[in-house]
């Protein structure tokens, strides 16, 4: 018995072309992957001369406001002694001794100041205490009687007002009985109305004039007890509480619910960001930016919240201003995955998946004019080789007897 070899004669002009289809027929399914994606709608911006109200305008940003210190309030608080002044609407009594032709009751002070008295006509009583306007109408009365007594006093108060705006339930006008403070104002305003207990009372504006606008901090106030903030309120005073929506930070990037948050109370950065649901597994904590508008051109400052955490670092655990932008910056691996994320569907379109292409004998053709392989991958199992027949008429040797 003898054995026989058998050399097959490897042909390279023949193998580099069937490697060359190959990679045309690999490169022609790219390019068409290509043209496909560029038939998406793209817009195509555009310059076009517009009326100057409707040109596009960057967002400036809110003015910032600072709170008022117990200092600033009690320099603009008055110091001298409380004394009512008569108002509009206010009603008075005037008592004339001996003198019932005289004596009136419920007189209304009118809009412009005016009361009237009869022998005596109309005098004007707007913004002057009980003791002058009693010393007014005894100088008019003594010309007419000898040393005449009079007492005048107010049967109602409707000088005495502020008006009270914004998120509380009974916003209006309201009236003290005494000389009026920020607490009792908003206790005679009703407090915060009942759809919003979740949102607690943050800040508010007491406008006085046309020229002063007094910002208190209501979380010292009414958390802290700190009542060197409960100012007084002179008449007129305009009582401010902003809508808690107003007050937001932007937390972007690696978290588990990126948006919008409302700010309640103090906001910090790890507060926001633990609002947010917390960094995910891709977040580089060494690498977290807060963004803040000052003008057209803002601010960035870079937070290494590894070092917060790790070693009880708060230096870098900001507080938050209304419109800041939280940004938590992906890891190194994070972005290899987006990339390879990218890539996979043209990879996937392009090999019309292993089954499908089984399916089609695309793969069984492919392995044929590549390594001379036939048959078809079993796709029905998970074991075993995955070429279920097939003969390799390019390799090197074979043997018989």
């Amino acid at each position: 018995m003898y054995r026989t070899t058998e050399y097959i004669t490897f042909n390279p002009i023949f193998h580099n072309h069937r490697m060359v289809k190959s990679m045309t027929i690999v490169l022609f399914a790219f390019c068409f992957v290509l043209l496909a994606a560029c038939s998406s709608i793209s817009p195509m911006p555009s310059r076009t001369t517009t009326a100057p109200e409707k040109d596009f305008k960057a967002a400036l940003p809110k003015k910032t406001q600072e709170f008022t210190t117990p200092e600033k309030i009690e320099a603009m608080s008055p110091h001298e002694t409380y004394q009512y002044r008569l108002g509009p609407g206010d009603l008075v009594s005037i008592q004339v001794w001996h003198r019932p032709e005289l004596s009136q009751e419920n007189v209304v002070v009118s809009p412009d100041g005016f009361i009237a008295i009869p022998r005596i006509g109309r005098i004007n009583v707007l913004n002057h205490t009980l003791d002058e306007v009693q010393d007014m109408i005894t100088l008019k009365l003594e010309n007419l009687y000898i040393k005449p007594e009079i007492i005048v006093r107010v049967q109602e108060f409707h000088n005495n007002k502020a008006f009270v705006l914004g998120r509380v339930s009974k916003p209006g006008v309201i009236n003290f009985p005494g000389k009026g403070s920020l607490l009792e104002a908003l206790a005679l305003a009703g407090g915060l109305p009942e759809q919003g207990k979740e949102n607690a009372l943050t800040k508010c504006a007491i406008i006085r004039g046309n020229d002063t606008v007094i910002w208190i901090d209501l979380q010292d106030l009414l958390k802290n007890g700190n009542m060197a903030l409960n100012a007084p309120i002179r008449n007129n005073d305009v009582i401010y509480i902003p809508e808690a929506t107003d007050e937001l930070v932007y937390v972007m990037g690696e978290v588990v619910t990126p948006g919008a948050i409302q700010i309640k109370g103090e906001m910090t950065v790890l507060k926001a960001i633990m609002l947010a649901g917390g960094m995910n597994k891709q977040a580089n904590p060494e690498k977290v930016f807060i963004i803040r508008q000052q003008s057209l051109k803002g601010d960035v400052i870079k937070v290494d919240l590894r070092n917060l955490l790790e070693r009880g670092d708060f230096n870098q655990n900001f507080s938050l201003l209304s419109n800041d932008i939280v940004f938590i910056s992906p890891s190194g691996i994070a972005k290899f995955n987006y990339a390879l994320e990218k890539l996979l569907p043209s990879l996937s379109v392009l090999s019309l998946s292993t089954n499908t292409a089984e399916s089609f004998g695309i793969m069984a053709k492919l392995r044929n004019q590549l390594w001379g392989q036939t048959g078809f991958v079993n796709t029905t199992t998970t074991t075993g080789s995955s070429i279920s027949t097939g003969k390799n008429t390019t390799s090197g040797t074979s043997s018989g007897q």
